[in-house]
């Protein structure tokens, strides 16, 4: 009761975890280490993420070593006809597929082709969700900044110039380019289509040529960084050395600034979560790459995993693939019903027609019965 009867000159705000009473971990200037991670390596491709400003939990983007490529979605990348197979889908290509919005048993068909571009790469979106944070945190900075001169506090001032320009030392130190792998031979090589398979048995075949295939799907995501792995463990412990110093001259500040502080890092929290909680594909750049959809009759959705199957072998007229990853089940009677499949595939004129970009319809053919009759066959000869 004595904040109603004092006024807020009573209020005792734990902005860095200095009260006796309290936790560290309830300091309001370094929650959120979630969300700014989620976004941290995307928002590393922008020259905003240098602009000196407050960031939610810098301590996060302080770390003893950088990861060398993009995080990994779960699924299984098979070449149609190569042969390759990776157990995982690299984050460009989840990114422009988006695989993880595939219905369970659904079969789609996309075509991948390059923009001819002056920037032949991918980036980060220029005015992103991730761009307006960064912005924010700047604007937040240099609002505090002429409070504290203002108010003449000389710890206030000391700790939003440390805070805020270890943003930028720590965005020099985590500053990169992607780095797509590119075709050096020019030697024949197979289609290079593709069939990544999800972990719900949905199935996404691609048709694209062999240099997209190697940029997207076989080669990793690689994050070619600006400085080098010693100069960044300098800027790593020069950054630990500010956050801990700002942390110190802000904890002494007086408590008009430490509720700027505190409105500052809640805000700046929330806009945070906001934007972690938004699909990702907001702050890429993707238009290098034009993706179009292949309707064909029967539509995407199916029932079974078989039906699905089916589908799939009947669109590639290969079942190579489905050996080579895996994907069925290893059994008498499914190779039976897998080999079958594929000879049913190219019996008609199903399959991709490359010149009109169609699916032909599929050959008729009842993979339900056939799967039972080859089981039935396999267990009676057990």
């Amino acid at each position: 009761m004595k904040f109603l009867t004092d006024g807020y000159k009573s209020l005792q705000l734990d902005i860095v975890g200095t009260a006796a009473d309290e936790d560290l971990e309830s300091s309001l200037a370094i929650l959120g280490e979630s969300s700014v991670l989620v976004q941290s390596q995307v928002a590393a491709l922008s020259y905003f993420f240098l602009l000196p400003r407050l960031v939610p939990a810098p301590q996060a983007l302080i770390r003893t070593s950088r990861p060398e490529k993009l995080e990994q979605s779960t699924g299984t990348v098979v070449g149609a006809y190569s042969g390759g197979i990776r157990h995982y889908v690299n984050h460009i290509a989840h990114l422009l597929h988006n695989g993880s919005s595939l219905p369970a048993y659904s079969v789609r068909c996309e075509k991948v082709t390059k923009t001819k571009t002056e920037s032949s790469d991918v980036k980060a979106r220029p005015f992103g969700p991730i761009t307006w944070l960064s912005i924010l945190g700047c604007m937040m900075s240099v609002a505090l900044f002429a409070i504290a001169i203002a108010q003449n506090d000389g710890f206030a001032l000391v700790a939003i110039l440390a805070l805020s320009f270890l943003s930028t030392l720590v965005g020099i130190g985590n500053r990169w380019y992607l780095k797509l792998s590119k075709r050096k031979a020019n030697r024949r090589v197979p289609p290079s289509d593709v069939v990544i398979t999800y972990p719900n048995g949905s199935f996404l075949i691609i048709k694209c040529d062999e240099d997209t295939a190697r940029e997207l799907y076989w080669h990793p995501d690689k994050c070619d960084y600006m400085v080098g792995p010693t100069s960044y463990r300098i800027l790593s412990l020069s950054g630990t050395l500010i956050l801990m110093f700002g942390v110190i001259c802000l904890g002494n500040a007086t408590l008009d600034l430490q509720v700027g502080f505190a409105a500052s890092y809640i805000i700046l929290n929330a806009a945070y979560w906001v934007v972690a909680a938004l699909p990702p594909q907001w702050n890429w750049d993707l238009s290098y790459y034009q993706l179009k959809t292949i309707p064909y009759e029967g539509g995407e959705k199916n029932e079974t995993f078989t039906q699905a199957l089916w589908k799939a072998i009947a669109i590639t007229q290969s079942a190579q693939w489905v050996k080579n990853g895996s994907i069925a089940p290893h059994s008498q009677g499914w190779d039976a019903w897998v080999l079958e499949a594929e000879e049913m595939a190219k019996t008609g004129r199903g399959g991709w027609d490359e010149k009109e970009d169609v699916v032909r319809e599929f050959p008729p053919w009842d993979y339900d019965e056939a799967l039972t009759r080859h089981l039935h066959q396999a267990s009676s000869e057990v």
